[in-house]
Formats: C-alpha cells, sequence, structure tokens
C-alpha cells in the first residue's frame, strides 16, 4: 500500500478489444481516485487514443511510470511496458495486440510477485491470439496458477446475487464427464470451503453441487457419474465438516431460484455455471482466481471487438473487479486477524463465536 492505500494494477488485455475503455471509464470518475491507487499496464499512446474515442470524458488526470513505486496518488498511473511504436487496430485480434497483452500480463505478475502492487485486476484476452503467440495457457487461471505454484484453483464467479464456481474450468465439453472424479469435487469443495471463510468472510459457508447429468442422472438412466462420483464426495465432504448439498439437477436450481439459499454453488463445467450466472448478473459480475496466494480479479466479459471503439462498452464489470478485488483484500485482512487472535487465546477462556452466513463488515 501506499500512503494507507490500495495499489490496483490493471492489465489492458488485448489492447484491439475494449480493455482500455472499460478501464477509462470505470476510472473516469475522479472521485474513484481518492480510495485506491491505480496502475495500469499497457501504453500511454494507447490509452490516449482511446480516451480520444470517448466523447463524454475530455480529460483524465494521468502520469506515465516506469514502476509502481512511482505511482502517485489520486492520479491514473500508466505503466508504460510495451513498445513505443505500439497500435491500435479496433475490433481486430492480432499478432501485435496479443504480445502487448502477454507483455502486460507479464510485467504485472512480476511486480505482484515483488509487492509492488497489491491485487490485480486483468483486463480481457484473447486466448487462441495469445496462444498462436506462444503463451502456452488456456487462460489467465491457468497461467496465474502455474506461475505461483498454487495447489489447485477455482475460477469463482462473484455478484452480489449469487456465486458460481467450476469444477473443470477452461476443457473441451467432450473431456468433461471423464474429468469428473470425486477427488476433483473434493478438492473444490475443499477449496472453496476455504474460500468463503477467508475471502469473503462467511463463517460457514453452504456450498451447492450441481450434477453433470439431466435429472441428476435419473437414477443411474442418463449416467452415473452423480452415484458413483459426485455424492460420495459430497459425502465425504460433509464428515469433514463442510456444508455441501446436492448435487442438484442445474435447470431446476436456476429456474427456481435455489441458488439464493447457498453462499456459493459447484458447477460441473464452465457453461453449466457461466450461463446462469451471466444471464442473473452479467452487468455487475466478476471473475475472481480462488486459491491464488494473492487477489486477482477481472470483468466478467471478453474482447468483445465488435465494440472497440466505438464508445459502447458497458465498464460496470470492470468497475466492480476493481472494488471485489479491495474488497476481498480486505477481508483476507480480517480473516488474518480473526485467526491470529484464536491462536492468542489462553486455554480456558473463550471467544464468542460467529455463526450461519454472518459477515465480517
Amino acid at each position: 500500500m501506499a500512503n494507507g492505500k490500495v495499489i490496483v494494477g490493471i492489465t489492458q488485455g488485448d489492447s484491439n478489444g475494449i480493455g482500455y475503455e472499460v478501464i477509462i471509464k470505470a476510472l473516469s470518475d475522479t472521485r474513484i481516485l481518492d480510495m485506491f491507487i491505480p496502475v495500469v499496464y499497457g501504453s500511454p499512446k494507447l490509452f490516449g487514443f482511446y480516451l480520444k474515442t470517448i466523447p463524454e470524458i475530455e480529460e483524465l488526470p494521468t502520469v506515465v511510470i516506469k514502476d509502481p513505486s512511482e505511482a502517485r496518488p489520486k492520479q491514473v498511473n500508466i505503466l508504460d511496458c510495451l513498445p513505443e511504436n505500439v497500435f491500435a487496430e479496433p475490433g481486430e485480434p492480432t499478432s501485435e495486440s496479443a504480445r502487448a497483452a502477454i507483455s502486460s500480463l507479464e510485467r504485472a505478475v512480476a511486480d505482484i510477485k515483488a509487492g509492488s502492487i497489491d491485487v490485480l485486476v486483468t483486463g480481457p484476452i484473447n486466448k487462441k491470439a495469445m496462444s498462436v503467440e506462444g503463451f502456452g495457457f488456456p487462460g489467465h487461471t491457468e497461467y496465474l496458477q502455474q506461475q505461483f505454484g498454487a495447489k489447485d484453483v477455482a475460477m469463482l464467479m462473484v455478484s452480489s446475487r449469487l456465486k458460481i464456481a467450476v469444477a473443470t474450468g477452461h476443457i473441451p465439453l467432450k473431456d468433461v464427464a471423464q474429468s469428473i472424479t470425486r477427488d476433483t469435487i473434493l478438492r473444490k469443495l475443499r477449496l472453496l470451503n476455504e474460500s468463503m471463510k477467508r475471502d469473503f468472510c462467511i463463517d460457514q459457508p453452504r456450498i451447492a453441487v450441481l450434477s453433470l447429468n439431466p435429472h441428476s442422472g435419473d437414477g443411474g438412466l442418463l449416467g452415473r457419474e452423480e452415484q458413483e462420483e459426485i455424492a460420495p464426495a459430497i459425502a465425504e465432504a460433509t464428515k469433514e465438516g463442510i456444508l455441501a448439498f446436492g448435487p442438484y439437477s442445474s435447470d431446476g436450481y436456476f429456474g427456481l431460484g435455489h441458488y439464493e439459499d447457498f453462499d456459493v454453488t459447484l458447477a460441473m463445467y464452465h457453461d453449466q455455471g457461466l450461463a446462469p450466472f451471466k444471464s442473473i448478473a452479467f452487468e455487475d459480475g466478476v471473475n475472481f482466481t480462488s486459491g491464488l496466494p494473492f487477489i486477482r480479479t477481472s470483468p466478467d466479459h471478453g474482447t468483445a471487438y465488435e465494440m472497440s471503439g466505438r464508445d459502447e462498452a458497458d465498464p460496470r464489470s470492470m468497475r466492480a473487479a476493481i472494488f471485489e478485488a479491495i474488497d476481498i483484500l480486505k477481508k483476507r485482512e480480517a480473516y488474518t486477524s480473526l485467526q491470529e487472535g484464536k491462536m492468542e487465546v489462553k486455554p480456558g477462556e473463550e471467544r464468542p463465536e460467529r455463526h450461519g452466513r454472518d459477515q465480517i463488515a
């Protein structure tokens, strides 16, 4: 932190998508700069180009820096980490825009490893274009897991109405069934249980688990993953004191609003969780990577090339990602302080307990 304010690192994402536009719009109300110090990893040239495409924003207080230690409060700090000859081609994925996204991400990751920034918010990328340029990972989640040696991570979609994690992440649909194992589900349940406590300060989180097959397999008629893998994992988690329930058939679960009865939902595959999430909370949804040693969030949308350079992008998800990262950071600090306080209690002493879904403010 600098001057008591959280330093938020923000990567530009693909420079030909809507990343710069949503960043600029999210930071355009200068009152927001009183709350934290933004460091945008990218190019002042690209930043200036996209600023001109948004007529309602005449100017922003910006400063170009080379290191987060130079970041100034009440300024949009642009950390220049791209070549001077970089240029924008709004609406088209190119090798240059992919390389720019990689460079932005790599520099931000180096800085968060060094402790120079407090949290990381990543702009939307084009996974295929980055793969062609040698990125080697299907997305941010897998890259960050490898970079920090995290044992297990989960893509957790967060909004004010619901939280949804996925068990299998970015894999082809044809590979999902064989990836649904008792061990996989149990590991995700342990991770979510800990994350709800540590990152959201929910003392006894209730976790719903979705089925893989229609009608939860219909007693084995439509598949046996529920009977042989998912239900046993839930039973084992229950023995460990984790409040896990299910498996629930996803159509009825979302159609009847049962997600409101739980703190978090574990979906079996990407679209099973993200399709309903974006239907319910697209405007302010946030992608949070649970299980990392630091806090990383992102908007819940992609590059949206068709909107790039047209002043059509909605910044609410980017703004929500920024505030969610700061909020989780504060909750982690509160959780750590609480745990340290518990360890200091002497034998025989009592400490008031928190129960249910109470939150630490």
